[in-house]
This record gives C-alpha cells, sequence and structure tokens, in this order.
C-alpha cells in the first residue's frame, strides 16, 4: 500500500475518513477508531470506555435491541465487533459489497444515536463483571494484569481496561453520556474504509450519514507517564498445574523512530517457532509448552514482554534462561538471523494486507494515534535498512537489569526471593 492507494478527506465536522480501494476483493471493511480508551479514564472512571463500548450495542433510536443492530450486518453473513484498548475504541464490521450502505448506517447509528437504556445498562453491568470474574479466574490473564501494574505504577495504564468490579458497579448513566460527549467526538475520531469501494461514491455517503454527528464537549486529554519503579517483582498465589510469568522492561512510544528496531529485536526474541526463546526454552529445555515475547507502543510510554506457562519447580530456571537469551540480544545479532527476522516481519504484514479489515485497521490505527499513516512500502524500507549495529546498540540501551519487572501466578510463596534473578 503506497501514498497513491489510500484518500484521507476531513468532513467538515473533524471526522477523518480514510479509504482504500481494493478492487480484488468482494468485502468491504468499516472501522471507527475513537480516540479514547482506559488511560483517559480516572479512577472513579475505571473501565467506563469499555462500558460504553458494550452499551452502543445495546439498542438505538431506529434499532430498539441489540438484535436488530446485529442482524443488519450477520444477516447477511457479515461480521461485526468492538473493542476497547488503552488508547482508542475501535468498532468494526466486514460485510460483502453489496451491503456497505445499510453496514455504515447502522455502524453510524450506534456510535450517534445509542440510547443507554437504563434496563440496558443495568444488565451490560453484569455482564461486564462477569467478563471480570472470568479474566480474574484465567491465570494467564490475570498476569498480563499484574505485570502492567509493574510497568506503570499508580497510572491509568497499570490498570485492567475493563476497570475493577468496585468501579463498575460505581458507573452511572450520567457519568457515561457526560465521558461519551467529550470523547465520542467526530473531531477524535478516524473512519477507514477499505475494499470493493469507489472513494469518491464513498465519501458522498459518509457524509450524508454523519452529517448530524456533532463536535460535542471539551475532549479530555490523557494524563502523561513518568518513569518510576514502585516495586519489581509481584506474585500472586494460586492453587494452579502451572506457573504464569510475565516478564517486561520499558520499551518505546509509537512516535519514537527506533520502535521498528524494537519489533525486530521482538521478532528475534519471541515470535513464530524459529525464534529465540521458542527454540531454547520450549525445544532445547522443555521448560515451556507455550512462549512467546510482543512489544507495545503507547502515546509516550511502551513495553517489551515475555510471557510464559512453566512448571513451578522450574520457575527459577525458566526466568534465568529467559534473561539469558534477552541478555544475547546485546550481541550483533547474526547476519543470516537477521535477514530471517526480516523477512518474517515483511511477510506478516504483506499477508494481513490481503484482508480489507486489516487494511482498514492499518490506517484507522496510525491515523488515530499519529496522525500520520505510513505505507508498507516506507515501513518495509525502515526495517530492510536496519543493521545489526543499530540493533545492539538499542539492546544494551533498553535490556537493563534494574528496569527488569516480573509477575507471577502459581503455587508460589509471596515470599520467594525472584526478585535476585532480575539481572542482565
Amino acid at each position: 500500500m503506497d501514498n497513491s492507494s489510500y484518500q484521507k478527506v476531513t468532513l467538515d465536522n473533524g471526522l477523518r475518513l480514510v479509504m482504500a480501494a481494493m478492487p480484488h476483493t468482494r468485502s468491504v471493511s468499516i472501522g471507527f477508531f475513537i480516540g479514547t480508551g482506559s488511560r483517559y479514564e480516572t479512577e472513579a472512571q475505571a473501565g467506563v470506555s469499555h462500558f460504553i463500548e458494550h452499551v452502543c450495542f445495546k439498542g438505538t433510536k431506529k434499532r430498539s435491541t441489540s438484535a436488530e443492530i446485529c442482524t443488519v450486518i450477520e444477516g447477511v453473513g457479515g461480521m461485526l465487533n468492538a473493542g476497547t484498548d488503552k488508547e482508542l475504541t475501535i468498532y468494526w464490521c466486514k460485510v460483502a459489497q453489496p451491503h456497505f450502505a445499510s453496514a455504515l448506517d447502522v455502524m453510524v447509528d450506534i456510535l450517534v444515536n445509542a440510547t443507554f437504556d437504563p434496563a440496558e445498562i443495568e444488565k451490560e453491568r453484569q455482564v461486564i463483571t462477569e467478563e471480570i470474574n472470568m479474566s480474574l479466574d484465567s491465570p494467564s490473564q490475570r498476569v498480563s494484569m499484574l505485570i502492567d501494574e509493574l510497568l506503570w505504577p499508580g497510572h491509568a495504564l497499570g490498570r485492567d481496561i475493563a476497570g475493577s468490579r468496585e468501579s463498575v458497579a460505581g458507573i452511572t448513566r450520567e457519568m457515561m453520556l457526560d465521558y461519551l460527549a467529550r470523547q465520542y467526538r467526530p473531531g477524535n475520531a478516524v473512519l477507514a474504509i477499505a475494499g470493493d469501494i469507489r472513494p469518491p461514491e464513498v465519501a458522498e455517503s459518509v457524509r450524508r450519514e454523519v452529517a448530524g454527528w456533532q463536535r460535542g464537549k471539551q475532549r479530555i486529554d490523557y494524563p502523561p507517564y513518568r518513569d518510576k519503579i514502585a516495586r519489581r517483582v509481584l506474585i500472586e498465589k494460586r492453587d494452579t498445574e502451572q506457573t504464569q510469568l510475565c516478564l517486561a522492561l520499558p520499551g518505546l512510544s509509537i512516535t519514537d523512530p527506533a520502535r521498528f528496531k524494537l519489533d525486530l529485536l521482538n521478532v528475534i526474541l519471541g515470535e513464530g517457532m524459529s525464534c529465540r526463546l521458542f527454540t531454547e526454552i520450549r525445544d532445547k529445555l522443555g521448560l515451556a509448552y507455550s512462549i512467546q515475547s510482543y512489544a507495545e507502543h503507547f502515546l509516550d510510554t511502551g513495553a517489551m514482554t515475555i510471557a510464559a506457562g512453566v512448571d513451578s519447580k522450574n520457575l527459577a530456571v525458566a526466568v534465568r534462561a529467559i534473561l539469558s537469551e534477552m541478555s544475547r540480544l546485546k550481541e550483533p545479532v547474526p547476519e543470516a538471523e537477521l535477514t530471517k527476522a526480516k523477512e518474517l516481519f515483511k511477510g506478516r504484514i504483506w499477508l494481513r494486507m490481503e484482508d480489507s479489515r486489516s487494511v482498514a485497521g492499518w490506517m484507522g490505527g496510525q491515523e488515530i494515534l499519529t496522525g500520520e499513516i505510513l505505507t508498507i512500502d516506507e515501513v518495509i524500507a525502515t526495517v530492510d535498512a536496519i543493521t545489526a549495529e543499530e540493533l545492539q546498540r538499542l539492546a544494551r540501551e533498553i535490556l537493563v537489569g534494574e528496569q527488569l519487572r516480573l509477575a507471577v501466578v502459581g503455587p508460589v510463596s509471596p515470599d520467594e526471593p525472584l526478585e535476585d534473578l532480575l539481572k542482565l
């Protein structure tokens, strides 16, 4: 996808519309990207972004039930869903091209005309409470929450996106409507449409559909994060067969030019079945069935995290082995391994871009977070130009023992001296 393959239009109400024509496909994907998420919430509001996302599907002035909303899309074989993250909220659908007009109508309807019926809010409050309970019951999900608390202590980024049972119980309809008016403004949104479309016609359809979407109140900005370490290890004792662990370090923001270097380091370390962690920890040592690493980039911070499940008696051995592989990143990456990592990185992007939903996500996600859409060719050229020396410099800069955090969920004593292991 190059600059000529997508078009951007800013409508009179401030909504940014980005479009990509994919004439080889028979689908159209529509994605509304709202520039808000859990990091924009106060402690009392924790979970309100996620709560609103749920309630938007519960009924509008035109379609009074969730079944009526979903039938417009699913009744013609399409897919409809939404998701809340720390910095953005996404509403998306994918339909066959002939159903684009009705799909666009229902997407705008749930964002602009949701009724927030008090009875539906109470039912959804219980649904979300059960969703939180399910996450708390899952050791792998729970350990992810704990590592966030260690990475961003005392900050909204360190809270669970869904909030807590207590905060969700305290969210009122008035809180939701005020937050909605401030954050769900057309100027704080991007509409990305990709697939079998003609952009001029799509732009005209969108103008008609969103004509009643007004600018709303003053937008709430997010609190910046300032680096600090409150504690380095967090253990939650559970009677489980396996111990789940997350080992993490602060990373790079989405605006940092070096973020692609960190992404490439992450590919080498923990992405795919031929990465270093999989080869060493699973294949050679037999310590874990599942192990991977991932890099996260937020607006002003980031993280690099390794997640694994191991036998409790092997916890210390596994942590040492993982840290040994992380330390190896400070040495020059062999040329053949660097080439393989680059090809994996590029190949996964190219394969994703065959899907209209991925293309819409590529455009909409970048535009809402950075205000700039890098093309695939630009990203690939950046990755191709990365040298082993640059990766080594970045690894030595980021992989610092004092910055390590470790979260553990399993049959492990909270007094276990795991902090002594955190050395690089």
